[in-house]
């Protein structure tokens, strides 16, 4: 039974002891019953208190109001309907005792569950972190694909001008072309058809590039990572560029150093050929002072000498 039932039971009991007693129904107050009773809240022994005092009342005014063989039966009467009332009661409190055990347990079930629920809950949240992640990393990814996406767009649109520019070009020369054929029709009438061929070529060969033009404008427009893949090519290509760049330094390093080293020797050749000079002036300087002085000699002695000629040393 439980403690809520068992408790107000024992408050009429302990009443009616106390009534047995000496005591009268007025005179029986919550302190009393819980010296007697010892368990229980005073705010439960009062409710049940005050529900016995009423009772009492309403037997004491029947008892006054019947004669005392009709009251004494409808005591008796009264006496067994609250026993079986109690009974009723204690039974109903069994009952609910049940319920209250199988409730219990309905309790733990559901905390083991609410426990198995927490740890799912605590899987979901770590897979909902995954997927912010991989969320936040879709997200990053997009923003590349839409940063590459606008470059892309202001590579079509810097095609698309350069296309007009070179729709212009070609509408210029065209132009040019047909003043100058008008112009020239009657003094080349011979070369006109290599001059139409030739402006024909022309012409198809703006077209074309005009064409090209329009493709390369409507895949860079679809395909931005095309434009990734291009601007990759071209990254290489400006990689080898830059090796050939280098190499053509060194090799012009390197030549430029063959040619100080050449320009050194010819210098030091030019140096050797002045010195080598200069030595041959001095000798024919000596040469040409012997000569007068052997003409001088021969003119002394009075003999002609006949004139030869020198041998210019050079």
């Amino acid at each position: 039974m439980s403690r809520i039932t068992d408790t107000r039971l024992r408050t009429r009991e302990a009443a009616a002891r106390l009534v047995a007693a000496g005591r009268r129904p007025h005179q029986v107050t919550v302190d009393l019953i819980y010296a007697e009773i010892r368990q229980g809240s005073r705010t439960t022994i009062n409710d049940e208190l005050k529900l016995w005092k009423d009772e009492q009342t309403r037997n004491d005014a029947l008892s006054e109001a019947l004669p005392p063989a009709v009251a004494n039966a409808m005591m008796s009467i009264w006496a067994l309907a609250i026993e079986h009332g109690e009974q009723v009661f204690a039974v109903r409190g069994e009952d609910l005792e049940t319920e209250a055990v199988a409730a219990t347990t309905r309790a733990d079930a559901l905390a083991t569950t609410n426990a198995g629920l927490q740890a799912e809950v605590q899987t979901l949240r770590g897979q909902i972190d995954d997927q912010q992640g991989r969320l936040a990393a879709t997200t990053a990814e997009l923003a590349r694909v839409q940063a590459e996406r606008d470059t892309a767009t202001h590579q079509a649109q810097a095609a698309a001008a350069e296309r007009d520019v070179l729709r212009a070009n070609a509408d210029t020369a065209l132009r040019e072309l047909q003043f100058a054929h008008a112009r020239e029709l009657e003094s080349r009438q011979a070369a006109r058809t290599e001059h139409d061929a030739a402006m024909r070529a022309e012409v198809d060969q703006a077209t074309a590039r005009l064409e090209g033009v329009q493709k390369r404008v409507m895949l860079q427009a679809d395909e931005a990572r095309e434009a990734q893949r291009r601007a990759e090519a071209a990254l290489s290509k400006t990689q080898q560029r830059n090796e050939q760049l280098v190499a053509d330094v060194q090799r012009i390093s390197a030549d430029a150093a063959e040619q100080r080293r050449l320009a050194e020797r010819h210098e030091t050749q030019l140096v050797s050929v002045l010195d080598e000079l200069r030595e041959l002036r001095r000798e024919r300087d000596a040469l040409t002072r012997q000569v007068a002085q052997l003409q001088g000699q021969l003119q002394a002695q009075g003999a002609p000498a006949p004139a030869r000629p020198m041998k210019r040393t050079r």
